[in-house]
């Protein structure tokens, strides 16, 4: 995303009202861009909730500083320099949102999962946020989303850098600034901009998955795909351990924020399903198939054992995938979180189960009724 281009003569009409002090044109002049600064303060920061509250104070430093840009560069542009700054300000007094690998030791399977901690968890974003920033008039590279730029596995190792550090390897690598463009935004000699790009790509290289330091477009999940997530859906369905273990790679992990456990290694993952979640008795898992952070993901709800509701892997996400499912004996199901796969070479690699109900509402997703 290149801060070159000038603003177009209605835009700059548009905002010579907004610099004389109307909210009403400045609003109108910002708010296409509110969706896409979300994302953009979500890579910086891991959480959604924060996210927002940070574009709210990205757009109030804007209006306070609205003299100030004089369409000599988009204002796009403009908005993500201060969006990143709030963020930077934002990150010198907050913990780093990571996944449970990054903090301890795999937890032993045979026991049962320690109770929610108070940490800060990375959280997932809804597919939709990134689907509703694609602007026409910019085309397809103002879509700027490599998949693995986005995916939980990227946002867990940037939160290894410092603020600049990952504020200077999202504005080159992500968004294709120029070593001047991003040095200028974030305070930085350009030589310095570059010295910390070099540092933050050799952090993610001890961070990331082998193959995740070169990124690629996003795709479309293919037939392969859509039959895994068939397949896996069906075994948790019918509770099937064996079933689940012939979907997992040999190195698979899983781990169940905000708990601090996590299992790794196909066999502890197994152990782990078996006693636990699919034990008899246990109240079974309903998955309502959606998309987060690029990846496959699923929104999990329980019912009460024993009977088991039929469901459909549908290409539709939200409450039209939830129209499914019909609970057992008119209990409505309890929502679990979201549950999130990595998949490679044909084999679920990565589980990641954000136990929070309250992200079922960013997914837009609901229990059916009972």
């Amino acid at each position: 995303m290149s801060t070159a281009p000038t603003m177009r003569r209605d835009d700059l009409a548009l905002w010579r009202l907004a610099r004389s002090g109307d909210r009403d044109a400045f609003s109108a002049a910002v708010e296409g861009f509110r969706r896409e600064l979300q994302v953009h303060c979500y890579r910086m920061v891991g959480s959604l909730d924060e996210a927002e509250d940070l574009v709210q104070e990205t757009l109030l430093r804007a209006w306070r500083r609205r003299v100030t840009f004089e369409g000599r560069s988009t204002l796009r542009a403009w908005l993500y320099g201060i969006a990143t700054n709030v963020c930077i300000d934002a990150l010198e007094h907050r913990s780093r949102r990571l996944l449970p690998p990054d903090l301890v030791a795999p937890s032993d399977p045979a026991v049962p999962p320690s109770a929610a901690s108070d940490i800060p968890w990375l959280e997932p974003v809804p597919d939709n946020w990134l689907d509703q920033i694609v602007d026409q008039a910019d085309g397809p590279d103002e879509m700027a989303f490599a998949r693995e730029t986005i995916e939980l596995a990227f946002l867990a190792a940037i939160q290894h850098l410092p603020p600049r550090q990952r504020a200077v390897l999202i504005l080159r690598d992500v968004l294709g600034w120029s070593a001047r463009e991003a040095a200028a935004v974030i305070g930085m000699s350009p030589i310095a901009a570059k010295s910390a790009l070099q540092r933050a790509r050799e952090t993610l290289k001890l961070h990331l998955p082998d193959r995740r330091v070169e990124w690629s477009r996003a795709r479309e999940p293919d037939a392969a795909e859509q039959q895994l997530l068939e397949r896996y859906m069906d075994a948790w369905h019918r509770a099937d351990v064996n079933a689940l273990a012939d979907l997992l790679a040999d190195d698979a992990r899983l781990a169940m924020p905000p708990t601090t456990a996590w299992y790794e290694g196909r066999e502890a993952v197994v152990t782990f399903l078996a006693s636990t979640p699919l034990a008899p008795g246990v109240a079974m898992h309903l998955h309502v198939p959606t998309r987060a952070n690029r990846q496959p993901a699923f929104a999990v709800f329980l019912v009460a054992a024993p009977e088991r509701p039929s469901q459909t892997l549908l290409p539709a996400t939200g409450k039209a995938a939830v129209v499914a499912l019909r609970s057992p004996r008119g209990v409505a199901p309890r929502p679990l979180g979201v549950e999130v796969l990595r998949l490679r070479g044909g084999k679920i690699v990565e589980i990641d189960v954000f136990r929070e109900p309250r992200l079922l509402e960013r997914f837009a997703i609901t229990a059916p009724s009972p």
